[in-house]
């Protein structure tokens, strides 16, 4: 039984629409307007999807500690994947609209609770439309699975490992996928503290796409991040950038890149800033 566990293609994924054990995941999410992703699957998505909402499903309530998405406890999240119909067998299928941005988190969550069986459909579901691939509307129901966690702790950095390191940040390889402007501290349209983390690099994870929102070649990726991580690909690094859900897609990305997978600062910048005492950076570096 193969196991795809990167970028997956519709042509392949329009033969195993049928397949009891795949299940397509639709993460369809806009930061500014929340419900919006929920109705645009109840309008169309590809046949026999279920829905993953990022703030109710695929992160945990927020508290006055946390970032804008706190990592689900495992338990929870594994229930929601046990609900969604998926068990040790089943290959998973993520996509969204917006080039894996919101998919990615997906992606990430089921690899940290040990299901490797998880695929990222490559330039999602409006690439999907634009191949006249069949789509329906309505929510589906699926049949419960056993989902077995196995949590992998050792992938996930805390703030306040962070916090201890922030003289030596540069021994972290923090990489922040947000996009430049914010990092610089130029613009903030979403958290309360515009800036980054001192000592941290930026890398906004739409550096890893193509013109047309799929993921570029994997020898164009390496020549990407060799220039952020170098040419060892097996050196440790951790990525980070709003609130823990673009930082999959670096992740993700740097997997293609065939460079080894980082840890995931989780809290991220949202977090970082809820304590005023910590530093911020503001600037290029």
């Amino acid at each position: 039984m193969s196991n795809y566990s990167e970028l997956l293609e519709p042509s392949l994924l329009l033969t195993r629409l049928d397949d009891p054990d795949w299940r397509v995941v639709d993460c369809r999410f806009d930061l500014m307007n929340p419900s919006a992703g929920h109705r645009a699957y109840l309008d169309s998505h590809i046949p026999g999807a279920v829905y993953a909402d990022l703030d109710h499903d695929l992160a945990a309530p927020v508290t006055p500690h946390t970032g804008r998405h706190p990592l689900p406890e495992p338990e929870v999240l594994a229930a929601k994947f046990a609900a969604f119909g998926i068990d040790s067998k089943t290959q998973v299928v993520v996509y969204d609209d917006c080039s894996g941005a919101m998919a990615a988190r997906a992606w990430w969550l089921l690899r940290w609770l040990g299901h490797t069986r998880v695929a990222l459909l490559n330039r999602g579901f409006a690439h999907w439309q634009s191949l006249d691939l069949p789509v329906e509307s309505g929510p589906v129901a699926v049949a419960p699975r056993a989902f077995s966690a196995a949590p992998r702790p050792d992938v996930v950095v805390a703030t306040e490992e962070v916090a201890a390191a922030v003289g030596a940040i540069a021994d972290l390889l923090l990489v922040d996928a947000r996009d430049p402007a914010r990092f610089r501290g130029e613009v903030e349209p979403i958290d309360a503290v515009a800036g980054h983390i001192p000592g941290a690099v930026n890398l906004p994870f739409s550096a890893s796409l193509d013109t047309g929102g799929g993921f570029k070649s994997a020898a164009e990726l390496f020549r990407l991040w060799a220039k952020v991580l170098g040419d060892d690909r097996e050196v440790a690094w951790t990525a980070m950038c709003g609130s823990g859900v673009t930082a999959c897609h670096l992740a993700f990305s740097a997997l293609l890149a065939g460079y080894a997978e980082p840890r995931l600062y989780a809290g991220s910048w949202s977090e970082w800033i809820r304590d005023p005492r910590r530093p911020i950076a503001t600037g290029a570096r």
